[in-house]
């Protein structure tokens, strides 16, 4: 008897001191090892017309990749009770108050692009807000949809569901204002809007409400791309590109109200597709692409998917790819077997985040929809995005090493 004893105490030590998903760690930490390889490989032009050090680009990136795979690592070891709460609250009020706070900033604290406001300059790098923000929202929408939301049954009626949802709706109104009006950046609107429709889903919301989310988003989308003209210029770009097999389907009559003559070809989308189709099957070796030689600008950041299949070709993109859904896969199956609402919901989430934005910029680049300017997540070059991204997967690491009540039980009884 006394045997036994200590034989379920052994195992309830063990299993509450749970190692992290390491082969999760060893997979992402592959993929930023190989942003580091591209960030040298196709960021020679740039290198060469901005007259920078060679290593310029590469240096950098070392240098972010360490300290990314030091905060998963550290992050790891952590119990999550005492580290996810506190780190995505914080994300979530700070980096918020930042982005606010952007537009005010003075010249020489900003960095600008497409005429908006998007980096905090900083001595020696510039830091974008909305990359940690995301991390923040989701843990946000986590945390309270576990207090307010989850519990509450399906059939309440619409109106009750609206007023039980509003705040939700004024966060991400503000959120909105602020990243694609002010920062002028649609993209990580669109992403954030799709991670709060599908958390709602498993927050145990009706279907009508889906409805309303759907027609209010539509309505909302059409509104932010006509109150900007690149916006409008872009879908345009777009569409010229597309029109031709789009309308090969459609009825003879759609092609006078649709058809649009004398607009020129997205000059990315067009260049990325021959990068695409340089690099055949194999590729033709690392260092070796061409559309990187100034036909193809930021081929190392929003363009690098193009950039690293036209030096490894087909079968490195599949390699590239297999090992993304497999960091996907991995996130889901932790989600799934933790118990913790809040930490179901964040991992879920944090999942949909990879996915979406690695979606999102793979069509764009291949010209399925038209270009977001959001990086492929731990490849593209950056180190706002490779820093917030390793908070990101460092919290799932900690939420990782938790074990329900429910498996312990097995185990004990299996003694």
């Amino acid at each position: 008897m006394y045997s036994n004893k200590n034989k379920i105490k052994s195992i309830s030590n063990n299993l509450n001191c749970q190692k992290a998903d390491y082969p999760l760690l060893i997979l992402v930490s592959i993929l930023i090892s190989l942003s580091v390889v591209f960030s040298y490989s196709l960021s020679i032009y740039t290198v060469e017309y901005y007259g920078y050090n060679e290593f310029h680009f590469f240096i950098r990136q070392v240098m972010v990749a360490v300290v990314a795979i030091c905060i998963m690592w550290t992050f790891s070891l952590i119990n999550p009770d005492k580290l996810v709460g506190k780190v995505g609250m914080t994300l979530f009020l700070l980096f918020f108050f930042l982005m606010a706070l952007m537009p005010v900033l003075p010249s020489s604290m900003v960095t600008a692009s497409g005429g908006a406001n998007r980096w905090i300059r900083l001595p020696g790098f510039s830091l974008s807000p909305v990359e940690f923000f995301k991390i923040g929202f989701i843990y946000f929408l986590s945390w309270s949809f576990h207090r307010k939301v989850m519990d509450q049954p399906k059939k309440i009626g619409l109106k009750k569901e609206s007023i039980l949802l509003a705040p939700y709706f004024l966060t991400f109104f503000a959120v909105v204002f602020i990243v694609a009006f002010l920062q002028k950046d649609l993209g990580q609107v669109v992403l954030l809007g799709i991670i709060l429709v599908i958390l709602l889903i498993f927050a145990n919301r009706s279907f009508k409400i889906f409805l309303v989310l759907g027609a209010g988003a539509l309505l909302g989308l059409v509104g932010l791309i006509l109150a900007a003209p690149h916006r409008i210029q872009r879908i345009y770009s777009w569409w010229a590109m597309v029109q031709d097999g789009i309308l090969s389907v459609l009825p003879s009559w759609a092609e006078g109200y649709l058809r649009i003559d004398e607009l020129p070809e997205p000059y990315q989308v067009s260049h990325s597709l021959n990068a695409m189709h340089n690099g055949s099957f194999l590729g033709q070796g690392i260092s070796n692409g061409d559309i990187k030689v100034g036909f193809l600008s930021e081929v190392h950041t929003d363009f690098v998917l193009a950039g690293i299949t036209e030096e490894i070709g087909l079968l490195g993109l599949m390699f590239i790819v297999a090992i993304m859904f497999s960091i996907i896969w991995r996130i889901f199956r932790i989600s799934r077997r933790v118990k913790n609402p809040i930490y179901h919901l964040f991992t879920l989430g944090i999942a949909l985040m990879i996915i979406i934005a690695f979606l999102i910029n793979s069509y764009g680049i291949s010209g399925m929809i038209p270009i977001k300017g959001i990086a492929v997540p731990l490849l593209s070059y950056g180190g706002s995005s490779m820093l917030a991204m390793s908070i990101a997967i460092g919290l799932v690491l900690s939420i990782s090493r938790v074990v329900s009540d429910d498996e312990i039980k097995i185990k004990e009884e299996k003694v």
